[in-house]
């Protein structure tokens, strides 16, 4: 193959002396017809805004004859009333301090009364005194930049919209949640005679319902069923086994109100409802008060517990431990859970403290612990620092304790206390 060269690869010399006439044409281009028909309209205006000179591309914009404008009108009266106003508070002034103004954007009026939106850049030509002479105006069809601005104005209203409906969808469900939440707590404690109750219920996110619960109801005889559960998983799933689980309780303690059978009863409801690909379970603790002997003598308790954190017993003389209830497996988990049963005297000045692991499972910084949790011990802790105590008193304590907490609770907490009131002259305070 032979190599390339100029030579080799020049037209006849035919074919150049042909072409030579078209390049001649082109470079013959005078500066009026490129004046005229530029890609952009150009003006000319004396100082007092009177147009001197205007070419054909901008004439061909506005629908005007030259005759029309030149000598005749003022740039001004080209505008729309929005556009003669910030020319003259805008680019009236920067031309008159600074002798030019670039990209200021204007809407001109068209012959046949549309809106021609334009971007214009004007230079004011000086004397050898400085004093202006004339006003050189460029003007760039704006019409595709001004649709692209209304396109994005629209998307952006579109996003405000939708972001607003959004926003009311959110507060809808928030106010759904809530009201759930409230239908599946007790609206208040009954009282019990001789005993002092206080409750708490911290909700770790308004945007799902929660699976925490509890009650206090009278039973036969004089005697009282107490329970307070939290449920796996959140939302409305969460809130169907929490109703369930409340209501099975009740039902089956005026059944029979051995707190371990009753606890057997819910399991097996909830591992009948609940099994296969969709497995539901929850951690409860139930309890069985009866009055010793007159009232203000104190309870005894029987306490059974199905996987929930045990139980806070905060005596009269100050100390503060755990009511072991070892062992105890989840409800509704398996066909025959396990339950583990405690009972205990409630005597005058003595708390009891039920509550969920939102508490002990909360991230905080208060305690020193690898995993960043508050955790069973500093909860054990902080029980001794409140007794002796009341209910009123701990479930206060507590909710400071949660608040301080702030976002470190990522999980719903309910507390139920109970205490026996101490005599008039040891009540602490």
């Amino acid at each position: 193959m032979d190599a390339w060269s100029p030579e080799s690869h020049a037209p006849p010399d035919g074919d150049a002396d042909a072409e030579q006439p078209l390049f001649s044409a082109l470079l013959e281009d005078s500066a009026e017809d490129l004046y005229e028909n530029a890609p952009c309209g150009y003006l000319s205006t004396l100082p007092d805004g009177r147009i001197a000179k205007v070419n054909a591309t901008l004439l061909g914009w506005l629908g005007y004859d030259r005759d029309d404008l030149v000598g005749r009108r003022r740039f001004a009266d080209l505008l729309t009333v929005g556009g003669r106003h910030h020319h003259e508070t805008h680019v009236a002034p920067l031309l008159k301090t600074r002798g030019e103004v670039t990209d200021a954007a204007l809407d001109l009026t068209a012959a046949d009364g549309t809106r021609l939106p334009v971007l214009v850049t004007s230079t004011v030509k000086t004397d050898g005194d400085g004093e202006p002479l004339l006003i050189r105006t460029t003007l760039v069809d704006a019409r595709d930049r001004h649709a692209y601005e209304k396109e994005l104005l629209r998307a952006r209203q579109e996003a405000d919209q939708a972001r607003e409906e959004a926003d009311r969808e959110r507060d809808r469900l928030q106010r759904l949640a809530t009201t759930l939440q409230r239908t599946l707590l007790p609206p208040t404690l009954v009282p019990v005679p001789g005993l002092d109750v206080a409750a708490h219920y911290h909700i770790a996110s308004i945007d799902q319902v929660g699976g925490d619960f509890y009650d206090l109801f009278p039973l036969a005889a004089g005697s009282w069923g107490l329970f307070l559960g939290d449920v796996c998983g959140k939302g409305s799933a969460a809130a169907a086994l929490t109703s369930l689980a409340r209501y099975t309780l009740r039902a089956a303690a005026v059944y029979n109100s051995d707190p371990a059978t009753t606890l057997g009863n819910l399991n097996t409801v909830l591992n009948h409802e609940y099994h296969g690909d969709d497995p539901r379970f929850c951690t409860v603790i139930f309890g069985l008060l009866t009055p010793v002997g007159d009232e203000g003598a104190g309870f005894h308790v029987t306490l059974a517990s199905g996987g929930h954190p045990p139980a806070l017993l905060l005596r009269a003389d100050g100390s503060a431990d755990y009511l072991p209830t070892p062992g105890g497996q989840l409800i509704g988990a398996l066909p025959d859970a396990r339950v583990e049963t405690v009972t205990v005297l409630l005597e005058p000045g003595d708390t009891l403290l039920l509550y969920t692991d939102g508490l002990t499972e909360a991230h905080t910084a208060l305690v020193d612990h690898t995993d960043g949790r508050y955790g069973d011990e500093a909860l054990l802790e902080f029980a001794g620092t409140l007794a002796p105590t009341t209910a009123r008193s701990t479930v206060a304590a507590l909710t400071e304790l949660l608040d301080t907490f702030g976002t470190g609770v990522d999980d719903d907490t309910a507390i139920l206390a109970i205490s026996v009131p101490a005599p008039t002259s040891e009540e602490p305070q």
